[in-house]
C-alpha cells in the first residue's frame, strides 16, 4: 500500500478529491455541475496544502473513470493523465458504481449493494456488489439498464438489497418494484475517499497512456452494431 495517495473524481455532479498520507486524510467535495474543469485543480491544491505537500510527494493517483457524465468522465481522466505524466505516477482507475457501493459499506455496513447512476434517456448505469470483509466486490459488472423493475432481471441478487446512487433517487419506485430494497438517501454521489479505499485493496495500476474512460453506454451501443463486436 502506497503511503501518499491522491484521488479525484469528476464523473458526476460531485467534484471530489481526497488525499491519504499514511492513516491521515484530507478531503474536498463540492457539487459543481459544469464547473469541474475550473474547480478540480483548486481542490487538489487545497488537500495537498493541508499536509504541506506538493505533487512531487504523491506516490500514486486514483481516478474515477466512470460511468457518469461523458464530459465529466473525460475531464477526470484527462486531469489524472496530465498529473501522472508530469510526475511519472501510476494510476488506478475505479468505477463510480464501485465507489458508491464502498461508501454504503463504510457508512452503513451494507451487505449486498445495487448501485445505479442516472444515465438520462430513460436508462441507468447499474452494477452489483457484495461486502467482502469491508470491501465492495463486484458480482455484476457495470452495464446499462432500462427503466424497468430491476428485480425482474436474471442478475438481481437474492435477499435484501441496499440501493445507492442517483438512479435510485430519480426512479426508485420503478426500479424497486417487487423487490426488498433499502434506498439510502445519504449515498447518492461517489466520493474520492472511497476510491482510495478500493485502490488500497489491490486494484491494478496502469500507465497514464493506458488509462481509459468507462463510458458503458458507448460500449454497449457499438457492440449492438453488426460487425462491431
Amino acid at each position: 500500500m502506497k503511503h501518499t495517495v491522491l484521488a479525484l473524481d469528476t464523473s458526476t455532479e460531485m467534484c471530489s478529491v481526497a488525499l491519504r498520507v499514511g492513516n491521515q486524510w484530507a478531503q474536498r467535495s463540492m457539487l459543481a455541475p459544469r464547473e469541474h474543469s475550473q474547480k478540480i485543480l483548486t481542490l487538489i491544491d487545497e488537500v495537498l496544502a493541508e499536509f504541506e505537500l506538493g505533487l512531487a510527494d504523491v506516490e500514486q493517483l486514483v481516478v474515477g473513470h466512470g460511468p457518469g457524465s461523458f464530459t465529466g468522465v473525460r475531464i477526470g481522466v484527462s486531469v489524472a493523465q496530465g498529473l501522472a505524466f508530469s510526475q511519472n505516477l501510476p494510476v488506478v482507475a475505479v468505477s463510480t458504481l464501485a465507489a458508491l457501493a464502498q461508501q454504503a459499506i463504510r457508512l452503513h455496513d451494507a451487505k449486498t449493494i445495487v448501485s445505479a447512476i442516472d444515465a438520462r434517456m430513460n436508462e441507468v448505469y447499474v452494477a452489483v456488489y457484495h461486502n467482502q470483509a469491508g470491501l465492495a466486490k463486484p458480482t455484476l459488472a457495470p452495464q446499462m439498464a432500462s427503466l424497468t423493475a430491476l428485480a425482474q432481471q436474471p442478475w438481481w441478487p437474492a435477499g435484501p438489497v441496499t440501493a445507492v446512487g442517483t438512479g435510485w433517487q430519480a426512479y426508485g419506485e420503478i426500479l424497486a418494484a417487487g423487490a426488498s430494497v433499502q434506498i439510502l438517501d445519504d449515498v447518492t454521489l461517489p466520493l474520492a475517499e472511497d476510491m482510495i479505499r478500493l485502490a488500497d485493496a489491490g486494484l491494478p495500476a496502469v500507465d497514464a497512456a493506458d488509462l481509459e474512460p468507462l463510458y458503458v453506454r458507448n460500449e454497449v451501443t457499438w457492440k449492438k452494431l453488426p460487425g462491431r463486436e
